[in-house]
């Protein structure tokens, strides 16, 4: 027995479709470190480095906000305390994906170097457990493998490819985040949930470091959830309240 137990595997067509869904996003995603690269050596960073950070660190945010802060003059230890702080979110991704990902350690410490943005949205956007392993998987080892090849392409070319933007790099990730977004918009909540993110987003950008929007933004879940919540536990207790209607032989509706 597995560390999954006796659980049913994926049918072709599924794992065909979450694998597809992986590729996609790894893919978009990866592509946008040719402009970290970039901007790490444009910094003051060596190649070396820059790859040693897409290596070691992999986790975007931290690594543009890092680079952001050292090239614009920042001290190293406002870098760090900024990435760090960006990667927080990571721990919390964890607590999802830790209730799908299980296994021994070395199993367990592969899956938290590739717990990021892209392969735990994924994961957690699939029915199954299987289906959520697989997306997770998936698109942690493409995103992985595209983000360092092209950081260290955009280390080597630097300037020479220009701006990203003018590529539509910048807005690959972005255009894959809303992909998955997207069919989770049919339910009241989800809708709300969005929404209010997006305005959490817009109003805290022109005054917090970037990056810092985005963790900002996650209390629209949390304040709609527990919402959710209470809504849901008033009405199982209105409906614990009502009486069945009397019977037949209770026309009274006096007997129990």
């Amino acid at each position: 027995m597995t560390a999954y137990g006796l659980e049913a595997p994926l049918d072709p067509a599924t794992a065909t479709a979450v694998r597809r869904q992986g590729l996609s996003v790894g893919v978009a995603t990866g592509l946008y470190g040719v402009s970290f690269g970039a901007l790490a050596v444009a910094s003051g960073l060596t190649v070396a480095q820059a790859q040693a950070l897409s290596l070691l660190m992999f986790t975007g945010g931290s690594q543009f906000a890092l680079v952001g802060i050292l090239g614009a003059g920042g001290s190293g230890v406002s870098a760090v305390a900024t990435a760090s702080l960006l990667g927080v979110r990571n721990g919390l991704y964890a607590l999802q994906v830790g209730q799908f990902v299980r296994g021994r350690w070395p199993h367990r410490m592969l899956a938290a170097h590739l717990t990021i943005d892209e392969s735990t949205a994924v994961g957690i956007a699939q029915e199954v457990q299987a289906a959520k392993r697989l997306g997770f998987w998936v698109t942690g080892v493409v995103v992985f493998l595209g983000w360092n090849l092209t950081t260290l392409i955009g280390a080597l070319v630097g300037n020479a490819l220009g701006r990203p933007q003018t590529w539509g790099l910048d807005a690959a990730a972005a255009c894959a985040f809303l992909a998955l977004l997207w069919p989770r918009l049919t339910t009241g909540d989800g809708r709300t949930t969005a929404v209010l993110a997006a305005f959490i987003a817009l109003v805290t950008l022109p005054y917090v470091p970037a990056g810092i929007p985005v963790i900002l933004s996650a209390t629209a879940a949390v304040a709609v959830g527990f919402l959710a919540r209470g809504r849901h536990e008033a009405q199982e207790s209105g409906h614990g309240r009502h009486e069945d209607p009397p019977g037949d032989g209770d026309p009274t509706g006096l007997l129990p």
